[in-house]
């Protein structure tokens, strides 16, 4: 995968992450940060063999912040603040992956 590509599904997940985070628009922006999470993580599989800063695993780290969102907004709707701190650590999760893994 060359660094241009790259770059821009690392923008797509970041922007995802900061929907989550944020919680601007409520549960339709977090959906939405969800499936560009999700769609980053598929379009950059050809790319996690390459590590990042300090040798550390993004696409894994971006994985396991998709697999928090994707249980902290179901969760969220039944129980507001733990499946609200899932969603968040995932968000979180989702933006140091994507800081780690800029070339």
């Amino acid at each position: 995968m060359s660094e241009s590509k790259l770059r821009a599904v690392l923008l797509v997940a970041g922007a995802g992450s900061v929907l989550v985070l944020v919680n601007l628009f409520g549960l339709t922006g977090s959906l939405v940060g969800l499936a560009a999470m999700a769609a980053a993580l598929v379009a950059a599989r050809g790319a996690r063999s390459r590590r990042g800063v300090a040798e550390v695993d993004w696409w894994k780290l971006l994985g396991a912040g998709v697999v928090l969102v994707g249980v902290g907004i179901p969760a969220g709707l039944v129980l507001e603040t733990p499946g609200g701190l899932l969603a968040g650590v995932g968000g979180a999760l989702g933006v140091i992956a994507v800081a780690l893994a800029l070339p």
